[in-house]
């Protein structure tokens, strides 16, 4: 196994981890100051129901947060499919490139969140992951 290939995984469930405390160093004071308390909220309450009761520059870091729970998901098993078979030595570069641009996504999608460098940080950092994917696909299907 190739453990250089998990260290940009564990990064990105690091930044995952910054991103959920962000969230709730912002959202908890903003709910606060509109009258929203833990007792006050409805049964079964979800962060949607918090859209257009919060500002959206509170909104954006759970927004972001989200994010980091969705496409990562193909992530993380395409680099444990990598270590077990070996990644080639760019896959590594490629698989921090991912992780960079996320963490540089998330933090711009969490202050600016102008949406034409968003969806660019974006659409580089799936071409990462496309890589990767392609060489992981190639590794299993075509296995000697």
């Amino acid at each position: 196994m190739q453990a250089q290939i998990l260290a940009p995984g564990v990064a990105l469930i690091m930044w995952t981890l910054v991103m959920l405390v962000w969230t709730a160093a912002t959202r908890f004071p903003a709910m606060a100051k509109v009258g929203i308390t833990a007792k006050s909220a409805a049964p079964g309450g979800r962060g949607q129901n918090l859209e257009g009761v919060l500002p959206d520059q509170v909104n954006w870091k759970s927004h972001n947060y989200a994010h980091l729970l969705e496409q990562p998901t193909i992530f993380y098993p395409t680099i444990l499919i990598l270590a077990v078979l070996g990644p080639h030595p760019h896959d590594v570069l490629f698989a921090w490139g991912y992780v960079g641009l996320r963490i540089v996504h998330s933090i711009w999608q969490a202050t600016v969140n102008r949406i034409p460098v968003r969806f660019t940080l974006f659409i580089l950092s799936t071409l990462c992951l496309i890589v990767l994917v392609l060489h992981a696909a190639k590794l299993t299907l075509f296995a000697a």
